[in-house]
């Protein structure tokens, strides 16, 4: 009894140190955002550094040119973007005196008749709305102005954290195999054989999970691109190319996408027929991101059905909001690895493998 009792000890010291660093990571949630951040990205990063200084560069050397090499390209898809942007923004502006003729003309007429309404554009109605209702808006300024100041200080708190994120990562991927090497040791020696091999099978599957969701940006953004192209939008190449390429981000990609192609739809086209074609094309990428592309491109790779996916997505999203969306897939492969691990040494315990006495 005492024998089995000390068995038990080890694996309650973890769950208390799992549970009082899950607490505390909670607590510290605001503060670590950066560090975490710096290390999911010095994780990625790293191979890349260690293939540059494996071919002759020095440690610092690799790590500025991958550093620099994002820097790049983050900033050459923010000179597509924004300047994008601001074109259609003006465009958009210009066009307001004849979208308000077709909304007066064609499609307001056109509502009426299938809703069976009256409504209508009459601009002096609004200006009257407005100016009466001056004071209500003033008294919600008001109360939304403590609201502002809270957004204000987040704001500047997000901008505190992205300019030492390059400095942690920095750091982070410079001491990158010696953090790893040190961790190891940390560990009981009778135990290295066990973590060492769940290590490498995590290591194993996080990487499939990147590669696959590699894949998936690079076929949606040939799918929007390419079906942006077809119906005719103007710089749909481009938008449709964004898009894919920040569909990691979820809903964040087709969001934007949809938002830039909308906007250029309403410039382009003089009907509801452009829109529909414009809007078809998300509506088909975004099913076929989410039920086809996503399950089998990245859920295969990683261990996972297209059902276990699914239902990742769902439950981590319902658990965690945005960021268990984002993370529901390389968690449900960790997950995976470790629930293996368990139920191989569930087989292999006395507790299974022991027969009834006759």
């Amino acid at each position: 009894m005492e024998r089995s009792r000390t068995n038990y000890l080890p694996w309650l010291i973890v769950a208390i140190t799992l549970a009082g660093a899950v607490w505390l990571l909670d607590r510290l949630s605001a503060v670590l955002t950066p560090f975490v951040t710096a290390i999911v990205l010095a994780y990625i990063l790293d191979p890349a550094v260690d293939y540059l200084q494996k071919h002759g560069l020095s440690r610092i050397l690799s790590l500025i040119c991958v550093m620099f090499a994002g820097f790049f390209a983050i900033l050459a898809l923010l000179l597509i973007v924004i300047p994008m942007l601001v074109s259609q923004g003006h465009a958009l502006v210009e066009r307001l005196p004849a979208m308000v003729d077709f909304i007066q003309q064609q499609a307001l007429p056109w509502l009426n008749q299938l809703l069976g309404t009256k409504l209508s554009l009459d601009t002096q109605s609004w200006r009257h709305t407005l100016s009466s209702n001056t004071g209500n808006l003033r008294q919600l300024l008001a109360k939304l102005a403590p609201q502002l100041g809270y957004g204000g200080a987040l704001l500047l708190s997000m901008l505190a954290n992205l300019s030492l994120l390059p400095v942690l990562l920095f750091y982070f991927l410079h001491d990158w195999d010696r953090m790893v090497a040190r961790v190891g040791t940390l560990v009981p020696r009778r135990w290295a054989p066990e973590v060492g091999r769940i290590a490498y099978e995590l290591d194993e599957v996080l990487g499939q999970f990147l590669r696959g969701q590699l894949s998936v940006m690079l076929l949606m953004a040939i799918i929007y691109g390419g079906g942006l192209a077809l119906v005719g939008l103007e710089s749909g190449l481009a938008i449709g190319i964004v898009a894919g390429l920040l569909v990691f981000i979820p809903y964040v990609g087709a969001f934007l996408g949809l938002l830039l192609a909308t906007l250029a739809a309403i410039l382009q086209y003089n009907g509801f027929s452009g829109l529909v074609l414009v809007w078809s094309v998300f509506v088909v990428g975004q099913t076929l991101e989410s039920f086809l592309i996503t399950p089998y491109l990245v859920g295969e790779r990683i261990g996972l059905s297209p059902v276990t996916v699914i239902f990742a997505l769902m439950a981590f999203g319902e658990l965690m909001g945005f960021v268990g969306v984002l993370l529901a897939l390389p968690l449900a492969a960790i997950s995976v690895v470790l629930a293996r691990y368990l139920v191989q040494r569930y087989f292999n315990s006395g507790f299974y493998q022991r027969k009834i006495d006759s």
